[in-house]
C-alpha cells in the first residue's frame, strides 16, 4: 500500500493557497490512495522570531481547518508533528547525514536569511537545517509519495539525497520517496503581487485570501486584485500575471479550464466577479464546518492524540532500526 505524507506549517493563517495547492487535494484524494498522514508541522514554525501562544493558537486552528477541509481522522491519520518525538530523534541522524554545501544551497535558505540580515534579524541555525527536519518528516514513516508545492520540491530532493546516503553507508533502512503535484493552480499567486506565491506569513494580507475570511472579505480582495495592461481577457502567465492568476483561481474553484474560461469574458471585471463568487461558494462549506469544530475542541483533542499514537507507533520502530544501523547502542 502506498504511503503519503505532507503537512503544513502554523507560521500564519490557512490561505486559499493553501487550500487549492495542497489541503483540497488531500482531502478529496490523496487520502483515499493510500496509508495517508498528514500533520501540522509546528517545530518548523520555530525557525524564525515567535510568538509562543501564537504558535499553539495556530497549530490548533490548522489541525481544525484541515478537518473542515474534509480529511477524515477514520481513513487517514492527523496529528501535531510535537506530538512524535521521532521527527527530532530522526532529525539529528539525518544531520549527520547531510553536508554543510547542500543546506546552504537551498533557495528559501538563501531568500530567507538574506530577508533576516536585510532587517537587521540574526539567522537561527534552524533556518539552515530545517529542510533535514522535513527529511526526518518524511523518512520516518517509510513514505512513498510526498505531495507538495513546487516550492518545496527541492527539499523533496533532498530527503531523496539523504535516504540513499544513508542506506548506501549503513545499510537498507529508508524508502526513497517522491514528489507528487497537482495539476491544477499548484501554484496560487498574491491576489496584488501575481508574481509571488499566496504566503500565510506575507506582510500585506491585501493580497491574500484566508480561509476564515468572510465573504464580503473574500470579495472585496479578489475586486481589487491586480490586473495587466490591456483589456484583453487571455491566459498567459508572463504577459498577464494578473489575470492568469483570476483564471487559474476560477478554473481551481469550478472545475474548469484555464485556457477556455478565458474566452468566455470580454473584461476583467466580469472575471473579477464571477472569481470572487466562485471563490465565496469553495469555501463557505469550509467555514461553516470550522466554526462547527471550533466549538468541540474536546473533539480536535481527540483526532490529535490518537492520530499522534497512530504516527508514533509507525515511526518508532524504522527510526530505533536506523539507531541501531548508524551505530548506537539500544537501549534495555
Amino acid at each position: 500500500m502506498t504511503r503519503i505524507f505532507s503537512g503544513v506549517k502554523p507560521t500564519g493563517h490557512l490561505t486559499l493557497g493553501n487550500y487549492l495547492g495542497a489541503v483540497r487535494r488531500w482531502a478529496e484524494v490523496d487520502q483515499y490512495r493510500g496509508e495517508a498522514l498528514f500533520s501540522v508541522v509546528d517545530l518548523h514554525a520555530l525557525t524564525v522570531e515567535h510568538d509562543p501562544a501564537r504558535v499553539r493558537r495556530l497549530s490548533r486552528q490548522a489541525a481544525t481547518l484541515l478537518l473542515a477541509s474534509g480529511l477524515d481522522p477514520e481513513v487517514c491519520t492527523l496529528f501535531v508533528q510535537s506530538h512524535v518525538d521521532e521527527h527530532a530523534r530522526l532529525s539529528y541522524l539525518l544531520e549527520c547525514t547531510a553536508t554543510d554545501g547542500e543546506l546552504r544551497r537551498m533557495i528559501q535558505y538563501k531568500e530567507k536569511s538574506v530577508r533576516a540580515r536585510a532587517a537587521g534579524e540574526s539567522v537561527r541555525l534552524s533556518l539552515l537545517t530545517y529542510p533535514v527536519l522535513m527529511a526526518a518528516d518524511i523518512l520516518a514513516y517509510g513514505a512513498d509519495e510526498v505531495p507538495v508545492g513546487d516550492d518545496q520540491t527541492q527539499h523533496v530532493e533532498l530527503t531523496r539525497d539523504l535516504a540513499v546516503r544513508f542506506n548506501q553507508r549503513y545499510g537498507y533502512t529508508f524508502t526513497v520517496p517522491r514528489a507528487t503535484r497537482p495539476a491544477v493552480a499548484a501554484r496560487v499567486m498574491d491576489l496584488q503581487d501575481p508574481l509571488s506565491k499566496m504566503g500565510k506569513s506575507h506582510e500585506n494580507g491585501a493580497g491574500i485570501v484566508y480561509l476564515l475570511d468572510d465573504a464580503d472579505t473574500v470579495r472585496r480582495k479578489v475586486m481589487r486584485a491586480v490586473t495587466d495592461s490591456g483589456r484583453e481577457v487571455v491566459h498567459d502567465r508572463d504577459g498577464k500575471p494578473g489575470v492568469a492568476n483570476l483564471l487559474d483561481l476560477l478554473a481551481a474553484a469550478t472545475g474548469g479550464d484555464p485556457e477556455k474560461l478565458a474566452g468566455a469574458y470580454a473584461s476583467y471585471g466580469a472575471l473579477k466577479k464571477d472569481t470572487a463568487d466562485a471563490v465565496v461558494e469553495l469555501l463557505r462549506p469550509v467555514r461553516a464546518r470550522h466554526a462547527e469544530l471550533a466549538a468541540d475542541p474536546g473533539f480536535v483533542d481527540g483526532v490529535l492524540r490518537d492520530g499522534a499514537e497512530r504516527a508514533r507507533g509507525m515511526a518508532r520502530p524504522l527510526v530505533d532500526r536506523a539507531y541501531r544501523a548508524i551505530g548506537l547502542l539500544p537501549a534495555v
